[in-house]
């Protein structure tokens, strides 16, 4: 659809490009400031999707190779040194090293932790956000805050999971909003109704 708006704006541009347009002086002053602006803002909406895509596939990197193969020296491609990330349980991360050693205790109690794929990705702007599908098996004592583990239930989890991301013009993000739903996530681990 965005493309079909862009061919548009080349297309009346075209059109007013042409002699028959427009005849006489002011209405040729008129038809290049007319021409400019729709050439400006063809210019505006490919900078912007060029922005988005990057961010995205930034996005995709982190999930599936970066995240999933525990790839923690790379995680400043996409995040600021003072990124702050809102978890799903209410806890606000701040910093690239609190939120790295915050990632890796999934991969302590489920070392076979990984995103499998993305379901939906979009962007606008500055923002961008995914939807995708976290799995893994609870194999292995999970720790606490408190000090104490829970031993393995064995059992394997599949959640599906929201990020959305702000993205400074460095194309990093320094803010991270996480959402899934920790009811069910901890009653697929065996530890809840």
């Amino acid at each position: 659809m965005k493309y079909l708006k862009i061919l548009g704006v080349a297309a009346l541009c075209v059109a007013m490009a042409t002699p028959s347009f427009a005849e006489g002086t002011d209405q040729g002053e008129d038809r290049n400031a007319a021409i400019a602006a729709a050439l400006m803002e063809l210019a505006r909406r490919q900078a912007e999707d060029e922005r988005i895509d990057t961010n995205l596939e930034t996005f995709r990197a982190l999930d599936l190779e970066i995240f999933s193969h525990q790839e923690w020296d790379r995680i400043h491609e996409s995040h600021t040194d003072d990124v702050v990330v809102y978890m799903p349980d209410g806890r606000v991360i701040k910093g690239l090293d609190a939120h790295i050693d915050d990632m890796k205790w999934f991969f302590v109690w489920a070392p076979d932790t990984y995103i499998e794929r993305h379901i939906v990705r979009f962007g606008q702007g500055e923002w961008s956000g995914a939807v995708g599908v976290l799995k893994g098996t609870f194999t292995e004592p999970m720790p606490m805050a408190d000090g104490t583990t829970i031993e393995p239930t064995g059992n394997a989890y599949e959640i599906t999971f929201t990020t959305i991301a702000h993205w400074t013009d460095e194309g990093k993000m320094d803010e991270e909003y996480l959402f899934w739903d920790n009811a069910f996530f901890f009653k697929q681990l065996g530890l809840g109704g």
